[in-house]
């Protein structure tokens, strides 16, 4: 065993507990996170870093074995994309679950994509 092989063993199993570890952290916060808002952030955050973390331990190790394999870049960047995306639609849903909620300011009641009413009118892309 020559000492490429063995920096790209360690490589890969250090980042294979590197991402082990942010996915359990996302899985624990998904679990134990009070609310919905909190829970958004611990598997889009988390599980994301610890995706891509085990898909470069994969990347690293196709590499070393001399069979690279390069279809973990695209499970890669449809991951770093859909993350944001659903989180957004999951805090969406959460404010209009909340919608009858006493504390919180109703709706408004025109056609615009605005959850929320606010004191503030925006027209034409300005706020006054």
């Amino acid at each position: 065993m020559n000492d490429l092989t063995l920096i790209a063993d360690t490589a890969t199993a250090i980042l294979l507990i590197i991402g082990a570890g942010f996915t359990f952290a996302g899985s624990f916060g998904l679990l134990k996170l009070k609310n919905p808002m909190s829970r958004i952030h611990a598997p889009t955050l988390t599980a994301t870093l610890g995706v891509g973390c085990l898909l470069l331990a994969s990347m690293v190790h196709s590499f070393a074995i001399g069979e690279p394999s390069l279809h973990e870049i695209l499970v890669m960047a449809f991951l770093f994309v859909t993350a944001p995306i659903t989180a957004n639609f999951i805090a969406k849903v959460h404010l209009h679950r909340c919608r009858d909620v006493a504390d919180l300011p109703q709706p408004p009641a025109d056609n615009t994509w605005a959850t929320r009413a606010n004191d503030k009118v925006v027209t034409n892309d300005f706020v006054s």
